[in-house]
């Protein structure tokens, strides 16, 4: 029976919480049914309510805010019950202009029996709020007759020009017959009696002409009340015989004061015209003890979108930050390795290893060559081996052990880089039918993750190879560098390689970049084995013959091998070579082993500095030649920093040639300071100074050459395989014992 992490499981649903409510919120935004003109409705449902000629009674609230603890909960029952003909907000009816927010509303208002208008105040607006309530409700400012009594609503947030606004008041009052005229607007033209908390002169209505031009107009024509919102309190002063009202009790930041405190306003105009009103007060949360706790706990109650919905999105976020954090600060983590794994009984028998690359032979590269001495150090082991790689044009015609994918897109000058067609159900079944044992994978993408995800299908160990400083590539992908560089590549080479069982890097120094960005997968330091007895059986007489054929007669030959691409920083060795000759008088050729879409312009560049005589685009060696060539050397230079092991270099010591390299994360770990070579900063003074000691001190080089071959001799293919063969029965052990906990 296979046990599960309640925790995890709490997280996780946390998550699906999380994302059901946001695809909740996306559908009310984009899918669910619209709305609009709803004020024309609502005023012919007032007008049905309250025929000409008769009295009225209504209700006026502020500050809803979108509020259904408070409003819907409490209000909307009671206003239900209560009476009255219909519901008038008088300014911040929303928590925000938002498109979310004017459907919350719309939810909340749907609940009332009775027909209901808004005023257009600060809440509406903001948030490019202002086209939002003119669709779904009306005008910014308007006028309605119910029974004998006019409303009229004006716009205080400075959308719609002031000086307009009192010219069409004035023009209005002049011709209307109405008995009583009560105005809405949604800034406060007064400060309360008592000052309000947190206030500032944008709370009231402005520009102050404005303000003194509306006072003077109702003063002129005998406005009967004035409502406003905008502050959480209750205030009432009559200036001139008019009442100006500021009420903002349904919602929001009430703080249960004497001035502040949950409310609505009963009005009554009897048909003659006489204007009354009644403040109504609702109790809520007013124990003694927890009165101030519950007007916070309602304040923030009312911010969340549609009440509850709001409210278990945030608590669900929250609740899986907390869970999160519990997991990093109080279950203890061992950091470890498991040295009571027994991989004894894999060791003893035969494996089944499939491999996935994005690269393989007849491509010339450093992964397709370590990929192919795995290979043969495994079957020399008798293991059985697969290998998952893309097709190529001058491929083999018989692979007993390859399964070729086509390409979906070849990139790069001579169509090197190839896309494989990881959709292709065929590499599914074959993988299934050769049953391997493990999945070595040597790309984080593309094939490599198809690897992944096979090996997780099957219930399989996956290991990653990390080959590649994915980061020295930005020049291949259609995205800024640094965004590549700093972000994406980094991120990719954590997220896979913390989904596989085991990680093998060829450095310490890579180790250590690994662990930087966070992977916590067991990882192996193991390099690359090189065929170190290939390069000793060299023959003499081959090696002459071919400096014969290169035209070489008594120079000294520096040898390098890097494909012809930005990232080997082959511009930064034509440089140095072009200041070495004329700094020194020992005659010598530099031949640059590899090809790449770059060849024809750093070509150039030696052109340009008539440099033809000392460095030389040998182009591409077939692998089992390349122990002639190291031979033919006398140093091996070196200049890229995206190695993560520098396999060319150990075996240029293979063939006893010292080395000078830039200093890089590859380079670090084989290249010994003043022992087998020397490695400098990216600076070409540094770099030719090494170079040059090498070129004209025949002892040094003699010595160094010595101990580069002694030191080579160490990384043999048959001890790469068992030491690979080792890690893959490793991590067999450490997923039995895991099934086993589990179960």
């Amino acid at each position: 029976m296979i046990r599960r992490n309640p925790l995890k499981l709490l997280f996780y649903l946390c998550l699906a919480i999380v994302v059901a409510l946001v695809g909740y919120k996306v559908y009310l935004n984009f899918f669910k049914q619209d709305f609009e003109a709803l004020h024309s409705e609502q005023v012919e449902r007032i007008h049905q309510r309250t025929p000409p000629g008769s009295g009225i009674r209504f209700a006026v609230v502020g500050n809803i805010n979108n509020s259904v603890g408070i409003f819907e909960r409490r209000f909307i029952p009671t206003l239900n019950q209560a009476g009255v003909d219909f519901l008038v907000s008088s300014g911040n009816a929303v928590s925000g202009g938002g498109e979310d927010k004017y459907r919350a509303l719309y939810g909340t208002l749907s609940h009332l029996d009775i027909p209901y208008l808004l005023t257009f105040g600060p809440h509406e607006y903001e948030n490019f709020g202002s086209f939002r309530f003119y669709d779904h409700f009306g005008p910014h400012f308007y006028s309605v007759r119910a029974g004998n009594t006019r409303l009229i609503f004006l716009d205080s947030t400075g959308k719609t020009p002031w000086r307009w606004q009192i010219r069409w008041l004035r023009d209005l009052l002049a011709h209307d017959t109405s008995n009583a005229h009560i105005l809405f607007i949604g800034h406060p033209l007064l400060q309360p009696e008592t000052p309000a908390l947190f206030d500032d002169e944008d709370d009231y209505l402005q520009p102050p002409a404005f303000r003194e031009e509306l006072l003077q107009l109702i003063r002129e024509q005998g406005i009967d009340l004035v409502f406003s919102a905008n502050l959480s309190l209750f205030d009432e002063q009559v200036v001139d015989g008019t009442p100006y009202v500021t009420t903002g009790g349904a919602g929001g930041l009430v703080l249960n004061t004497e001035d502040s405190f949950y409310h609505y306003v009963d009005v009554r105009v009897s048909p003659d015209g006489d204007v009354s009103y009644q403040m109504e007060r609702l109790e809520v949360g007013q124990h003694p003890v927890w009165k101030r706790l519950e007007s916070l706990w309602f304040f923030v109650y009312s911010l969340f979108y549609t009440g509850y919905l709001n409210f278990i999105l945030i608590v669900s976020v929250f609740l899986a930050l907390t869970i999160k954090l519990y997991q990093v600060i109080f279950i203890g983590k061992d950091y470890y390795p498991d040295y009571d794994l027994d991989p004894t009984p894999w060791l003893e028998k035969p494996l089944r290893v499939t491999m996935f690359t994005n690269n393989y032979l007849p491509f010339i590269g450093g992964v397709p060559i370590s990929i192919e001495r795995l290979r043969r150090g495994l079957e020399h082991l008798g293991d059985s081996t697969q290998i998952v790689a893309p097709r190529y044009r001058d491929q083999p015609s018989h692979e007993d052990a390859v399964v070729r994918v086509p390409s979906l897109l070849a990139m790069g000058e001579k169509r090197e880089f190839r896309l494989a067609n990881i959709f292709l159900a065929r590499i599914r079944k074959q993988v299934r039918a050769f049953r391997p044992d493990v999945i070595h994978l040597h790309h984080p993408f593309w094939l490599g993750s198809l690897g992944l995800f096979m090996a997780r299908q099957l219930r399989i160990p996956a290991i990653y190879t990390y080959h590649t400083r994915l980061e020295h590539y930005a020049h291949f992908v259609p995205l800024p560098g640094m965004l590549f560089r700093n972000l994406i590549s980094h991120a990719l080479i954590k997220r896979f390689a913390n989904r596989c069982d085991g990680v093998i890097v060829p450095t310490y120094s890579t180790e250590e970049y690994l662990r930087m960005i966070g992977v916590t997968t067991p990882t192996f330091v193991q390099p690359t084995g090189i065929e170190y007895e290939r390069f000793q059986a060299v023959k003499p007489a081959d090696v002459e013959a071919l400096r014969k054929k290169l035209g070489l007669s008594n120079e000294k030959v520096f040898i390098s091998v890097a494909r012809l691409s930005n990232e080997k920083n082959i511009d930064f060795m034509i440089e140095a070579i072009d200041r070495l000759r004329q700094e020194s008088d020992v005659p010598f050729r530099f031949l640059m082993i590899g090809d790449g879409h770059q060849r024809d312009r750093l070509q150039k560049k030696i052109d340009s500095l008539e440099l033809g005589s000392h460095f030389t685009l040998v182009g591409a060696v077939q692998p089992e030649e390349m122990a002639l060539w190291y031979n033919l050397g006398d140093a091996f230079l070196f200049a890229s920093k995206s190695e993560t092991q520098g396999m060319v270099i150990l075996e240029a010591m293979s063939a006893g040639l010292p080395v000078v390299a830039v200093r890089s994360s590859g380079i670090e770990d084989v290249v010994r300071d003043g022992l087998n070579g020397y490695k400098t900063p990216e600076n070409q003074a540094r770099w030719i100074e090494k170079a040059q000691r090498l070129l004209e001190d025949d002892k040094l080089r003699t010595e160094l050459s010595d101990k580069a071959r002694a030191f080579a001799e160490d990384y043999s293919i048959e001890q790469f395989a068992r030491a690979v063969r080792g890690i893959y029965a490793t991590s067999l052990a450490a997923r039995e014992k895991r099934n086993k906990t589990s179960s």
